[in-house]
Formats: structure tokens, sequence, C-alpha cells
């Protein structure tokens, strides 16, 4: 008999950025375990792109077009969530802009605006979801963060990096404050994972892509897709006494040291 430990029918999710990359590789890996989904994001046609793809699989999908810096839009989110669901189950906080440039000459405007988006924003979705779980005694939320949540990056990412080192610690406080009531808050924290706007850097840079590859061991850069496993875990019964994690989703890129390199057949000398 199959296990049920992954099974999400029934659960309601809400997922933002879920027109394309992780958030979208997220929404879908939970429909395909059975859950229903409410879709945030600014690109609302490409939200609804990904709504009709879980419609197809016989699940319920809702778009909500929003910046999710917006507080009173969160807000009215979560208000819809109830009138159309009734509950919400998980959260995948995915969604969020952030600057890049030097950190002796970045607009503070630019500081703000990451802020606002990757903590602000985020700590708003914990906060609202977090106080509906813990009404109904169980829930799970999950914050996409960053190995800059923990390493430096350098290359113009300090605004980038302060606020996903908030991330990280916001996931640590929230799952110390509410692990005892059944609300589960973990993060996980990619490296470089393929996306339209990495592919741009890269064709600005076309070095970056050889640096990156250079302390992945794995020897290749993120899909969206790699995060579909890791969602559906942790959004599931099967991660129950799992909160308060960092996980990185990097290929070994963590786990090689500041002087480390490889190359696809292995280690360099």
């Amino acid at each position: 008999m199959p296990s049920s430990l992954f099974d999400l029918t029934g659960k309601i999710a809400a997922v933002s950025g879920a027109a394309q990359g992780i958030g979208r590789a997220m929404a879908m890996a939970l429909a395909e375990h059975g859950a229903d989904l409410m879709l945030i994001d600014k690109n609302g046609e490409g939200a609804a792109r990904t709504a009709e793809t879980i419609l197809a699989l016989g699940r319920r999908a809702e778009v909500q077009e929003m910046d999710v810096s917006d507080i009173a839009a969160m807000k009215a989110l979560f208000a819809r969530i109830d009138r159309v669901f009734g509950r919400i189950d998980f959260l995948g906080n995915v969604a969020g802009e952030s600057a890049m440039a030097p950190p002796e000459t970045i607009p503070l405007e630019d500081v703000e605006k990451a802020w606002r988006n990757l903590v602000f924003g985020r700590f708003c979705a914990c906060q609202e979801a977090g106080r509906r779980m813990l009404a109904q005694g169980t829930g799970s939320i999950v914050n996409i963060g960053s190995l800059a949540s923990i390493t430096a990056l350098g290359r113009g990412h300090v605004a980038y990096s302060m606020a996903m080192g908030a991330v990280a610690q916001m996931t640590r406080e929230l799952s110390t404050e509410w692990a005892g009531r059944g609300v589960r808050v973990n993060a996980i924290l990619p490296a470089q994972v393929t996306n339209p706007g990495l592919e741009r850097r890269i064709a600005e840079a076309p070095a970056l892509k050889d640096k990156f590859l250079s302390g992945i061991p794995a020897g290749r850069m993120g899909d969206p897709s790699d995060v579909k496993g890791l969602a559906v875990f942790l959004a599931s019964d099967a991660s129950r006494w799992i909160t308060g994690a960092l996980i990185p989703m990097d290929g070994g890129n963590l786990a090689v040291n500041a002087g480390g390199s490889v190359g696809p057949a292995g280690p360099r000398a």
C-alpha cells in the first residue's frame, strides 16, 4: 500500500512567485500531491498559466496578482483565502526582488526596497498565515532564502545578503515561537538556480557561469524543479518533527571551502 506520508490531499497552500521558477515548481509539486493552491505573483498572466496547469490535474487554483511588499494587499490576500478556502495549511514565501550595487554606492532606497520585498512582506505573510495556523493547531511555512543567508557572495549582493540573513533569523525565531503550538517554519537555501534574471546576468558576463560552476561539486547549476521534493517533504507529515531548519539546495556548494573548486571530472589540483 502506498505511504500517505507525502499525501497533501485536502491541504490548502499559498505560494508566492508562482508565475515561474522556484515558485511555480513548488506550486506544481504541491498540486501533484493533492493540495489546492492560492497562487501569488505580480505577473498575473504567468500565475494564471500555472493555475491552468494545476486545474488540469483536477486541483483547485486561485490567482492573486499583487506585490508581496504591499502590506494592505497581503492582508487582503489572506482575507480572500479565508473566504475561498476557509483555512491555510502551507505557505511558500518565494517572491521578492532585490538590487545589486557595491556597498559604497548602493542607494539607500534600494536597500530599503530589498528589505521590504524579502523581509517585511514575507514577515507579514508569515504573521497572517501563522495566526490562522495557530488557531487550527497545525501548519507549515517555508521561506526561500539563499546561501547568502549564511555566507557572503560579494559582487554587489550586500542588500540581498542582508535581507536573506534576516530571512534565516526570521525562520529560526518563528519556529522557536510556534513549534510547541503545531506550526513548523523552515527555510530552503538555494545556490544559483537557473531563471531569466540569472540567464541575463550570464549573457552580460559569460565568465560568471564558470565561476558559479567552479564551486558546485554536482557540476551543474540548479533547476527550479530541484525544489519539488523538498517542498512536498516540508509541507507533508513526513517532516512533522522538522522545524527551524535551514536546508541548503546547492549541489554541494556550501560544503566546499572558500579555496575549493571542482570541475566536471571531479576536484582539480
